[in-house]
């Protein structure tokens, strides 16, 4: 026996469901998992790569498809390529408990890692390793927030480890070459926001310096060493983290 299947219901099984309320309806698209924050993110444009249809469903786990003039009343228009878009920008990505945890678990580690990668212990030198990060994280009981960029919570998450352990931004080690006559002046300049230690020697005319920076902007510094010294002066990148390596000696 035949069974008939209506024409405005589309089946649709392994889905991520990206969900707006409008106009007093709601609106879903069937996307492919994993792939909507990549297009938020910007790293994914090819929008056939995120949605499975460009249907716009009231409820997608039932294929239920939504009426035209609903769609018009809502969203201003019937094209449904720019409804679509609208909606993976300002929708809200349905995910289970269990997607949900391990996206969360995921966030955790990233978070870790770039800690790990951009600090160290001040007295050693030497950088901690992500386990201990991650340790020191929960014993601060830190909760990742879903909505907000690693990179940001990252930054957070360092400003409150601060408070329970020994730890900090490591430095990036730089060397600026400039005429003698322009170098105390960009000392000057640049030591109350990016620099930590100077040294410096002069050869001929030239004066080199060789910096430890607490801040990550070399671009804002060569800028700096190009519009004192008149073009004359440039920057060189030594090291984006200034660590002990090798076996620590106890």
């Amino acid at each position: 026996m035949s069974i008939f299947t209506p024409t405005n219901q589309i089946r649709l099984t392994n889905v991520a469901v990206v969900r707006m309320k409008k106009g007093g309806k709601r609106f879903e698209i069937a996307c492919y998992k994993n792939k909507v924050m990549s297009w938020r993110s910007g790293a994914e444009k090819d929008l056939d790569e995120v949605i499975q249809t460009n249907s716009i469903f009231i409820n997608v786990s039932k294929g239920q498809v939504a009426k035209k003039d609903d769609l018009n009343k809502a969203f201003g228009t019937d094209d449904l390529t720019e409804i679509c878009k609208q909606i993976l920008a300002k929708g809200e990505l349905q995910v289970s408990d269990k997607e949900r945890q391990s996206q969360l678990e995921t966030m955790f580690r990233d978070i870790a890692t770039i800690v790990a990668e951009k600090c160290v212990n001040p007295e050693t030198k030497r950088p901690y390793t992500v386990n201990l990060i991650e340790r020191a994280m929960k014993d601060i009981h830190y909760s990742v927030k879903a909505g907000k960029s690693t990179k940001q919570q990252a930054l957070e998450v360092i400003r409150q480890l601060k408070e329970t352990m020994e730890i900090q931004r490591a430095h990036m080690r730089l060397r600026l070459v400039l005429p003698a006559k322009d170098a105390k002046r960009l000392k000057e300049k640049l030591k109350p926001s990016y620099i930590v230690y100077f040294v410096f020697f002069f050869f001929y005319c030239f004066c080199f310096y060789y910096v430890l920076s607490c801040n990550f902007c070399p671009l804002e510094i060569d800028e700096l060493v190009r519009c004192e010294s008149k073009g004359r002066g440039s920057l060189e990148v030594l090291s984006l983290r200034d660590v002990e390596e090798g076996e620590e000696k106890l």
